[in-house]
């Protein structure tokens, strides 16, 4: 599948059938249905449900938002995370009857807690997708392909240089959000997931990283079997993921592959060679080239001290990630914000600033995009040093939210088992068979790569700044029983 994609010929946009599609998932911006035989999803807008009667804007309007969806991620997060990784889809035009019939049908398998806003009727504008959960590269009579999808988060700790609370340059922005989630009744527990181990490129760190991630998924962690969600946590909810339901699932595809078909095979087992086939898919490249990369000076931002992980268990020395993987792209990019929100405040204030004496200039500056190649250049030759010119702070703001998008973006890793007769490597999929583990062939998708809307920046600010204080008021203490975890860190590894 390549980065673009053409929905003619497949999709007869003036025959659709709200019986063909259903509901899918939403985020806070959008609703996403899946057609139930063909690999595509539509991603539809969402409103205010005190808009419902009112749209907020015109079908115009609302067409030239998702084509700047689609521009955004095909000319400037492409650009930056590998063409290979990306599928930026395309804008259509639906017929509003069925735009409508399809509201009424997914609306009772909507959570009650997004139904604050409703589906855009009005418009009968789409973005047209590959549906990344059930991929076209196997045959339905084998083994349904599995689907991981994983939000990585912020890789990364701050420079010094810029923030006001030391706190910020020691635990990161992920762990200290868990104590302002909990405190805040968003989840009842804390995960113990920490970005900069997966970030890391230690095998043992990523290991530990995935499996926290297992434990307590929340919004970061979903698992799809043949396209339907078979393990993924509910907000607010006091139930924990259903683990033992999760590894039924998993453990035909191990036991299988491993030839222990009559074989007891441990649920501990199970869970070590799902883990590590998703860290090897994450640090294989696409093309077999590229050394791994070490920084050195950001070798100590590497660490974060939320993280339960015991330095002293690694065995090898931290690596690095290699160059060609995908979450080396995803936090090269997210290293675009080198001034924290702290530094970029004062610049975003410049800009705002001179919008107001000059309103005209939002366009010559691209504040609401188009996102084409001009808008990626002026990023990506901003000058080293603040000039005091108002381009300089437009194009450190356009670099923070380029940087947001990439903390916030999802990673889908599917796995399709290579079975008797071996499958072909098509282009972005490899076969993985360096390691003991089962072999699956793979690709590897990047999605969530909306712009950040530039206004954003003031909110950003405010919400650093209440995460910081209660995780300072909470002491950061680690609850009960994370020192049995620090000791039960390495029981899971396999000798590498």
């Amino acid at each position: 599948m390549g980065a673009r994609f053409q929905v003619s010929g497949v999709m007869e946009l003036d025959k659709m059938d709200e019986n063909d599609w259903k509901y899918h998932g939403e985020g806070n911006k959008s609703l996403v249905v899946s057609h139930v035989q063909l690999s595509r999803v539509l991603r539809l807008l969402k409103y205010p449900a005190e808009d419902s009667e009112n749209p907020p804007q015109t079908a115009e309007q609302a067409y030239r938002q998702i084509q700047n969806i689609v521009d955004f991620s095909s000319n400037v997060m492409s650009s930056l995370l590998g063409e290979k990784f990306i599928h930026s889809g395309e804008v259509v035009k639906l017929p509003l009857e069925f735009v409508r019939q399809l509201s009424i049908k997914v609306q009772h398998q909507r959570p009650a807690w997004r139904c604050d806003k409703v589906m855009d009727i009005y418009s009968g504008c789409a973005l047209c997708l590959p549906n990344l959960t059930s991929p076209a590269l196997h045959q339905p009579t084998h083994t349904p392909p599995l689907c991981i999808e994983i939000k990585p988060k912020c890789g990364f700790l701050p420079s010094p240089k810029h923030v006001s609370k030391d706190i910020k340059t020691k635990v990161c922005r992920y762990c200290m959000h868990q104590h302002y989630k909990v405190a805040n009744g968003k989840w009842k527990r804390r995960s113990f997931y920490c970005p900069l181990d997966l970030f890391s490129g230690n095998r043992q760190r990523m290991h530990f990283a995935i499996k926290h991630l297992i434990e307590e998924p929340q919004n970061n962690f979903k698992v799809f079997k043949g396209g339907q969600c078979i393990y993924s946590s509910k907000e607010g909810s006091d139930d924990s993921p259903d683990m033992t339901s999760l590894l039924h699932h998993l453990r035909p595809y191990f036991l299988y592959a491993n030839n222990r078909i009559n074989s007891h095979m441990t649920s501990k087992a199970v869970l070590n060679d799902f883990i590590q086939v998703l860290v090897n898919a994450l640090l294989s490249g696409g093309g077999g080239v590229g050394g791994v990369v070490t920084d050195r000076r950001a070798e100590e931002r590497s660490f974060c001290e939320a993280s339960i992980f015991n330095k002293e268990r690694i065995r090898h020395g931290s690596r690095g990630l290699p160059s060609d993987s995908v979450l080396f792209r995803i936090l090269q990019t997210q290293m675009l914000d080198t001034l924290d929100i702290e530094g970029l405040y004062p610049l975003y204030r410049r800009v705002e600033q001179h919008l107001q004496d000059f309103p005209k200039e939002r366009t010559r500056l691209q504040i609401e995009g188009p996102y084409n190649e001009a808008f990626l250049e002026k990023l990506q030759k901003c000058p080293a040093e603040d000039d005091g010119s108002v381009e300089y702070a437009v194009a450190k703001v356009h670099q923070y939210r380029v940087a947001m998008t990439a903390k916030d973006c999802s990673l889908m890793v599917a796995l399709v088992p290579s079975g008797e007769e071996e499958q072909e490597d098509n282009e972005g999929q490899r076969q993985l068979r360096d390691f003991r583990p089962p072999a699956f062939s793979y690709s590897v998708s990047i999605l969530d790569l909306d712009p950040k809307p530039f206004d954003s920046v003031s909110r950003q600010l405010r919400l650093d700044q209440k995460i910081v204080s209660c995780y300072l008021r909470t002491g950061g203490a680690l609850p009960k029983g994370s020192v049995r975890d620090r000791e039960d860190c390495t029981l899971l590894f396999h000798p590498m």
